[in-house]
């Protein structure tokens, strides 16, 4: 129905502003760190403040918010967005932008679970998924044209003016919702007892730890994809960007793929076979940092594309998983499925500094698995190939800041 459409587009922008503004700042480390007068791994804590945050505020906005008018929770979220981002644009130090990430977080938090909600209302049974789908494609379309964008604005125009571009989306998207989305009544009357017993069912529980599994997984490689390939394969920037473009497409197939096919066959067959092709591409991605470097990415790249096709499609079964639980309490159960979502984000930087020595002793190590580099030969007769000297500079800030930890 053209209504249903033009409502879940603004969704889909809105989805598209938090996704942007969410993955974008891993681009622009160096650059706050250096106006900000604080190392990077400080700034990094910005990621986890977030992740953290969402973690936490979703499941209690959801509870708190679950008998308020759908479209006007949807316009009060985005409108504290768009306010929160102004807010770290004009932010004076590390402190006022830390708070500024803390109200994002939460607005982000009160927005994702309710448009999914609202889409999953708007499609029916018979569409949840593709519903599902279209409105976490704006996720994906920010890995693809929002992260990229973001960090050339941060170049061009300072890292500032990419929290004012995200915050004319955000106002943008806002104005969608307030003249061109339908009204929605609160998806759920019932009591607070029932809502927290929904979050203690098995079911329940085992959806929620798929979705941490997968997410931490996901993210804990995507945070540092450069920083490996430069290691294993010596993949330049400009190739590395090319990679990067080709995984948000595959993530945007992904999650159309993952919402079609819980909608033909089912949600728990969507992520069985989502799952089991993401650790394919894992196995792929690991056995394949044995390889020569010139021969490294021949086998990499289609992994890193059927990774991003099968996480991402997965991610969207699971919402439909949750959904399917009980529709009536469907704004309950997104928002635990985005916290867990959030909270396996928020584990990557952990499990990188657990099992990651950048560059120390000769070895490049991802996850604990390690390729010997340094004065060793990389091969027979073949030039080593070493990472370009920002990402080297990078790598030797997280190295020094991990020498101070220790």
């Amino acid at each position: 129905m053209p209504g249903s459409l033009s409502s879940l587009l603004w969704l889909t922008l809105g989805a598209f502003a938090i996704g942007t503004e969410g993955f974008m700042i891993a681009g622009l480390l160096p650059h706050l760190a250096r106006d900000l007068d604080v190392t990077v791994p400080a700034i990094g804590h910005l990621v986890t403040a977030f992740s953290l945050a969402y973690a936490i505020g979703a499941p209690t906005i959801a509870m708190l918010t679950a008998g308020l008018e759908r479209r006007r929770l949807l316009a009060i979220a985005m409108a504290g967005f768009s306010i929160a981002n102004l807010l770290a644009a004009l932010a004076p130090s590390y402190a006022e932008l830390l708070i500024a990430r803390l109200l994002l977080a939460l607005a982000a938090a009160s927005f994702m679970p309710a448009a999914s909600g609202y889409a999953a209302a708007l499609g029916g049974p018979e569409r949840r998924g593709r519903a599902l789908s279209t409105v976490t494609n704006g996720l994906t379309l920010a890995i693809i044209a929002g992260v990229p964008l973001g960090v050339l604005v941060g170049e061009s125009f300072g890292w500032r003016a990419t929290f004012l571009s995200v915050a004319g989306l955000a106002t943008l998207s806002l104005l969608g919702i307030l003249v061109g989305m339908p009204s929605q009544p609160p998806v759920s009357t019932a009591g607070l007892g029932e809502r927290l017993a929904l979050a203690k069912r098995p079911d329940m529980m085992a959806i929620l730890a798929t979705s941490v599994l997968t997410v931490s997984a996901t993210f804990t490689l995507y945070t540092y994809l450069g920083v490996f390939l430069a290691g294993v394969a010596g993949i330049r920037p400009q190739g590395l960007a090319l990679v990067l473009f080709g995984f948000g497409v595959a993530s945007a197939a992904g999650t159309r793929l993952g919402g079609t096919a819980a909608d033909h066959w089912g949600a728990d067959y969507a992520v069985i076979v989502g799952g089991g092709l993401t650790v394919l591409a894992y196995l792929v991605l690991s056995l394949g940092a044995a390889l020569e470097p010139a021969r490294a990415m021949r086998v990499k790249l289609p992994a890193i594309l059927l990774w991003g096709l099968a996480s991402w499609g997965l991610m969207t079964a699971q919402q439909a998983r949750l959904v399917a639980l009980g529709p009536a309490l469907a704004a309950v159960s997104l928002s635990l499925n985005s916290s867990a979502t959030y909270l396996g984000s928020a584990t990557r930087r952990g499990h990188w500094r657990a099992g990651h020595r950048p560059w120390r002793s000769g070895s490049a190590r991802l996850g604990g698995g390690g390729v010997r580099r340094g004065r060793a030969a990389v091969g027979a007769g073949q030039r080593q190939r070493l990472p370009t000297p920002r990402l080297r500079r990078w790598i030797s800030a997280g190295a020094a800041s991990s020498g101070r930890r220790a």
